[in-house]
């Protein structure tokens, strides 16, 4: 329950973000990029941080859509639990 209240309020925030830029396909883009890389890297490495989240398609849809504040809850959350 949690998770899906974290990433509905960080879906409006992002939107009203991208809204407000000058660039918004621009910003957009280069936000899904990093959201991506995040999740890549921290399934890559975070054996580290004894966290591996899954590339399934949620995760990665998410991670293109919402960008890296996606990627810092999924993190978080799996912390707290």
């Amino acid at each position: 329950m949690a998770f899906k209240i974290s990433a509905a309020i960080i879906t409006i925030i992002t939107l009203f973000y991208y809204l407000k830029r000058k660039n918004k396909i621009l910003s957009f883009l280069i936000g899904s990029v990093t959201g991506f890389l995040a999740l890549v890297l921290l399934n890559r490495y975070g054996g580290y941080v004894d966290y591996i989240p899954p590339l399934n398609l949620f995760n990665i849809s998410a991670s293109i859509v919402l960008g890296i504040p996606y990627v810092i809850t999924l993190f978080t959350i799996n912390l707290i639990t």
